[in-house]
């Protein structure tokens, strides 16, 4: 990956001077060139998109399927995770949608969410802006780890907490915490819907459904401010975010119309083996 010369301030230099500065003056950056996707390795991560939209609307945690495999297609790290978060913020939309009727009544939640959501996405994408791909790299596995044990434990964390009396609106601690998930969520974001609903659930939400509307919009607000800020870098595969797009629309709709069908157990099995069997692959690289 190279850097191109989007410095805050300061005068212009020539390319000897430009390859000394340091990688935190720069916050765009434009990835060095791509291997060619092919046809059906493609259609293999529009698959992988349209499964993680689902889990993202059942549970949350497609990240740890979508993110993995745009590295497996040659994708740099840095690259992926921009890609990703561009290609599934649609997905979070479509499902907030299948979710509009448990929103009901939720709508000062829902106006409250989003300003920490938003700021938050924001701080953390400008971060990974800052982030040296080379970084990155070196601590992307330990991300991927961080989610997968989050994901673990989200059951037993919802159990616990659900006999708590459910506030009319959420409070100071709640958005203060939902601000820390956002910068995450626009730094790397595996994991976020996972700490957003154990938060609601601290706050005494028992509804998982209006909670999982609520994770959406708060991923959704995060997500959009930090896609853009990535587009912006020149820092997305467009070829395949644009395709993935498509696929976490519906995927993202028919997790919301499916959540309560499936059996999610065998879902969650599932993503901690691909999140720790991915940490793993990364690690080894």
């Amino acid at each position: 990956m190279r850097l191109v010369g989007a410095r805050v301030g300061g005068p212009r230099h020539g390319p000897r001077n430009l390859r000394s500065r340091a990688k935190s003056d720069y916050l765009f950056v434009v990835p060095a060139p791509i291997p060619d996707v092919s046809a059906t390795r493609l259609a293999l991560v529009a698959l992988t998109t349209l499964v993680a939209s689902v889990i993202n609307a059942i549970a949350g945690g497609g990240t740890l399927l979508t993110f993995p495999a745009l590295v497996g297609l040659g994708i740099p790290p840095l690259v992926a995770n921009a890609t990703s978060t561009v290609a599934l913020w649609p997905g979070a939309l479509a499902s907030m949608w299948g979710y509009r009727r448990e929103l009901v009544g939720a709508r000062d939640w829902a106006r409250r969410f989003a300003i920490p959501s938003v700021a938050g996405g924001l701080v953390g994408a400008w971060l990974l802006l800052r982030t040296p791909p080379a970084r990155f790299d070196a601590i992307v596995p330990w991300l991927i780890f961080g989610a997968t044990a989050l994901f673990m434990i989200q059951g037993p964390v919802m159990r616990r907490v659900q006999r708590r009396a459910i506030p009319h609106r959420p409070t100071g601690i709640l958005l203060g915490f939902q601000f820390a998930v956002a910068i995450y969520g626009g730094y790397f974001g595996a994991g976020a819907g996972i700490l957003m609903l154990a938060a609601l659930g601290f706050m005494g939400l028992t509804n998982i459904h209006r909670m999982n509307g609520l994770k959406n919009w708060g991923g959704f607000c995060m997500n959009v401010v930090a896609a853009g800020m990535f587009a912006a870098s020149r820092l997305v595969h467009w070829p395949v975010a644009l395709t993935m797009a498509v696929f976490a629309l519906i995927g993202g709709y028919l997790g919301s119309r499916l959540a309560q069908r499936v059996g999610q157990a065998w879902v969650r099995r599932g993503i901690v083996a691909v999140g720790l069997l991915s940490g793993l692959w990364l690690l080894a690289r």
